[in-house]
């Protein structure tokens, strides 16, 4: 049945909840909205299923909803800020980059363990622009779960990959 005063708290509440998540994210900064690690993720669902039962749920106050983003979004906020100054909860939070090609030679060990295939790293290559895997120094697995392929270079120190595990000192 075609219930008026329904939809016109669903479309109340849903513009209002809108609102305010737009204010708590932006007040938060890009960090909330930037590419995804495990606890970005986390986050990022947790305010969507907020976002969802604020606006279709008669049970879910607006007050709710918005107390719901606001202590989401602080919640990303303190930890990502923490995480920067904090070397131990920075480790805690996000995962590091690791090879999984090197000089050529795909990286079994390192594949297995981070549940990426052959045919993921071959795509990850042609991706760069390269047909060769030959031309390719590294891939390494981001934190996100993007690919990063870096075409060999010769006699340069690769500085960028300080971070990163399981490459050859």
């Amino acid at each position: 049945m075609f219930d008026v005063y329904t939809i016109f708290r669903t479309v109340t509440v849903a513009i209002a909840a809108y609102l305010a998540l737009i204010v708590a994210l932006r007040a938060t900064g890009k960090r909330t909205l930037s590419k995804w690690n495990a606890f970005d993720l986390i986050v990022t669902v947790a305010i969507g299923s907020a976002f969802a039962t604020t606006i279709v749920s008669s049970q879910t106050t607006l007050a709710q909803g918005i107390t719901a983003f606001l202590s989401l979004a602080l919640l990303q906020f303190a930890v990502t800020w923490l995480s920067v100054r904090s070397r131990p909860l920075e480790r805690l939070v996000k995962a590091n980059p690791r090879a999984v090609l090197v000089s050529g030679r795909m990286i079994e060990e390192a594949m297995t363990q981070e549940r990426v295939s052959e045919a993921e790293v071959l795509a990850a290559i042609r991706q760069s622009g390269s047909a060769y895997v030959e031309d390719i120094y590294a891939v390494i697995l981001e934190t996100d779960g993007s690919f990063s392929v870096l075409k060999k270079v010769d006699g340069r120190v690769l500085t960028a990959l300080k971070d990163v595990g399981g490459m050859p000192n």
